[in-house]
């Protein structure tokens, strides 16, 4: 061993102890005049998505007491289960699988009437790849679905807007 004191023994250094650091929002203000100090927080209030006002007339006329309302989606069955189920039904319509007339109540009579024409225009039931779903005001659902017939890929294309408590197709089409 060497005579030199200072290398005689290992150094001792203070240990440095780490205290967690708080979560609280309103620890670094418990002073009673920092209070003064605090930045107001004011809520976030949720936004509601607005309701559209006039529904699709297609230029009919109504009494103004029976004109059709628009509805709430919120008021309106679900609309992944209602999209899915909608369109497998228009692709077994255009394959003519399945009567147009059991879907009268979910369509505007002149997309329903367009509807009916192309009634077994298809040679087989597309099968549904995807479905894409867009909300742009409240009690309006515009969706595209993709599907498969054969070797071809094509598009459904649909609106829907929530008027006198249902959902009612006032546009479809198949690119």
């Amino acid at each position: 061993m060497t005579t030199n004191p200072i290398y005689d023994e290992a150094p001792l250094f203070n240990r440095i102890t780490l205290t967690s650091i708080s979560s609280d929002e309103n620890e670094d203000w418990l002073h009673p005049v920092l209070e003064i100090f605090r930045p107001i927080t004011e809520p976030l209030l949720l936004k509601k998505n607005r309701l559209y006002c006039l529904p699709t007339y297609f230029d009919d006329e109504f009494d103004p007491d029976f004109a059709p309302e628009p509805t709430s989606a919120l008021d309106l069955p679900d609309l992944e289960l209602w999209c899915a189920s909608f369109a497998r039904n228009i692709l077994e319509i255009l394959a003519g699988k399945r009567q147009a007339s059991q879907l009268t109540k979910q369509f505007h009579h002149r997309v329903f009437g367009q509807l009916e024409k192309k009634a077994g225009s298809e040679k087989e039931v597309g099968k549904i790849r995807k479905i894409h779903i867009s909300e742009p005001l409240d009690g309006i659902c515009e969706t595209t679905v993709t599907v498969r017939f054969g070797g071809r890929l094509r598009a459904l294309v649909f609106r829907f807007e929530g008027v006198d408590k249902r959902w009612l197709c006032t546009a479809l089409t198949l690119l």
